[in-house]
């Protein structure tokens, strides 16, 4: 705040935003001005439970102190530094980072973002094969960049900018017979989430990731993993392709990695060697500053084993949501802390009731309640969550009354 400035009130900010903002985002009448692990505040001095974490990035909750620290340290340091040279920070990450990843992915290109990672995904698989065609998942979700939208299958994003990127399909999720039919000898890549984020929290069936492997492998096509909200720890595992034991051509990150600051990656095989000089490049991607707190990120998440950290809390959180006796559920899903309460009606509603109960969470498609708690997230926090849900149910339940019960029946 500039000396003179007053905190501006709740109403204020709003009206500000509004003056200006893209209209591009359906926003909630609150303002956040304050973060501390699971916790948020807004203007008016409101906490809340954070179940949304910028949509899975605050994966060590807010402000956590040695991500904060190596920010700090590293802004008064160098913040800029292209890939034309050489970086200590950029170079200990990838060190570290690829300590982590299965197999050998271990080739890296740095960048700003889940999308844009997807976007480098497709086109090295297009160099690297030779191929020009992509074969995705339907309900799949992997950005809203014109490459990375035309692998998206949800039409509410794609249609307002049709044509897209030409030689993409998409067949139905869990079906290996469907994508059998759709790979030709022009197939570059299959891209694929193992647990379907936006599409509603599905993951995918083990014997079809695994036929999956073998079929991309048997063509030579590129087996192309997105793990922007998956990886990091957040199902239980550093990348939730361990889960299933599949080793990805090609793993995407995003989200997460960053620790808050804008950051992604793609990170690739080994026996798919280097990529020439000029033919992609990120001015940004690979700056000190975003490395520097990527690296607390993966310090933090090593000593304190998130992972495992995630796998068990996620555990309890699963089994209690699923003991929420509610006509509303249809089904709970997930791994670890990115879970999906699926309802027998649109998810607005238990989201406003959610928020009045001082819970933050988001939807996954138009039925499903999705919720990624930062993985620091203490147990009893976790309670409170599954305490709010119970109630927020209920207070649906009782708007609606009778008739509603029939309605879902």
């Amino acid at each position: 705040m500039r000396a003179g400035e007053h905190l501006m009130l709740m109403e204020e900010i709003i009206a500000l935003e509004e003056r200006h903002t893209s209209g591009l985002n359906v926003k909630r009448p609150i303002a956040l001005v304050r973060g501390q692990g699971a916790m948020v505040w807004d203007a008016d001095g409101r906490a809340y439970l954070d179940c949304m974490t910028g949509h899975g990035v605050a994966t060590l909750g807010h402000c956590h102190p040695e991500v904060t620290a190596a920010i700090q340290t590293q802004a008064a340091t160098l913040v800029a530094c292209s890939e034309a040279v050489y970086n200590d920070q950029r170079a200990a990450l990838m060190e570290e980072l690829t300590h982590h990843t299965p197999g050998d992915l271990k080739r890296v290109f740095l960048c700003n973002s889940g999308a844009e990672s997807i976007e480098a995904a497709i086109k090295f698989a297009r160099f690297f094969t030779g191929r020009t065609e992509v074969v995705a998942a339907m309900r799949g979700f992997h950005g809203r960049t014109l490459g990375a939208l035309s692998a998206t299958w949800n039409a509410k994003y794609r249609d307002p900018f049709l044509p897209l990127v030409p030689g993409f399909r998409h067949v139905p999720f869990n079906n290996l017979a469907a994508m059998e039919d759709a790979l030709t000898d022009q197939t570059a890549a299959v891209i694929i989430e193992v647990i379907q984020g936006e599409g509603g929290v599905h993951p995918a069936d083990p014997a079809y990731l695994e036929g999956l492997r073998a079929l991309c492998t048997e063509r030579g096509v590129l087996l192309i993993v997105d793990e922007v909200q998956t990886g990091m720890g957040r199902t239980g595992r550093w990348f939730a392709c361990e889960h299933f034991g599949v080793l990805p051509d090609m793993l995407c990150l995003g989200k997460a990695l960053g620790g808050g600051v804008p950051m992604g990656a793609v990170i690739w095989r080994e026996a798919l060697g280097k990529l020439p000089a000029g033919i992609h490049g990120s001015t940004f991607g690979g700056n000190p500053l975003a490395c520097a707190a990527s690296r607390a990120v993966v310090h933090v998440m090593e000593r304190d084993d998130l992972p495992g950290r995630a796998a068990r809390l996620g555990a309890k959180l699963l089994a209690d949501l699923r003991a929420i006796r509610s006509p509303l559920i249809r089904e709970v899903r997930g791994r670890g802390l990115m879970v999906g309460v699926e309802l027998r009606r649109r998810a607005t509603q238990v989201l406003r009731a959610l928020m009045e109960r001082g819970v933050l969470a988001m939807p996954a498609g138009s039925t499903v309640v999705r919720l990624l708690p930062p993985l620091v997230i203490a147990e009893e926090q976790l309670d409170q969550v599954v305490q709010a849900m119970a109630q927020a149910l209920a207070d649906v339940m009782d708007t609606r009354g009778e008739a509603a019960r029939e309605e879902e029946e």
